[in-house]
């Protein structure tokens, strides 16, 4: 009984190119062309001989590989954590405000009105003065 059920659920594969009774002959490979062949393998952009897609487009701008992009926080998020003296991307990243990968930026969108020792790779001029104001530290990392 179980057997029944086995073959049942497990279609078995064509064996292609043996014989007249199954897919033989061409092996369901048509007849000729590059794609009958053996061995044949055809770029997904070659468009039989005209000038492909990639090529024909035109490439404008440019990509700077050496651009720095930061995790940016604003210091109006930073006001609103509790229970912090000091700032870092460790602590940030453990209230996953941030996600570390990056360098971190302190922005100065918001109010500061605690006293704060704020670690950070970058500051933005503003941040840095209302942090400064607020009575806290900047320290650059």
């Amino acid at each position: 009984m179980l057997d029944k059920l086995q073959k049942s659920r497990f279609k078995n594969r064509t064996r292609v190119g043996r014989g007249p009774g199954s897919k033989g002959k061409t092996a369901g490979r048509g007849h000729k062309g590059q794609k009958s062949r053996s061995g044949a393998k055809i770029s997904a952009l070659f468009e039989g001989g005209q000038s492909n897609y990639v090529l024909r487009t035109p490439k404008r701008g440019f990509r700077n590989y050496n651009r720095v992009t930061y995790d940016v926080v604003n210091v109006g998020l930073i006001n609103k954590l509790k229970d912090l003296e000091k700032v870092d991307a460790d602590t940030l990243v453990k209230l996953k405000i941030i996600s570390g990968k990056n360098p971190l930026k302190i922005l100065g969108n918001g109010e500061l009105n605690k006293k704060l020792e704020v670690s950070a790779n970058s500051f933005s001029e503003s941040a840095a003065s209302k942090i400064k104001s607020a009575g806290g530290n900047v320290i650059k990392v």
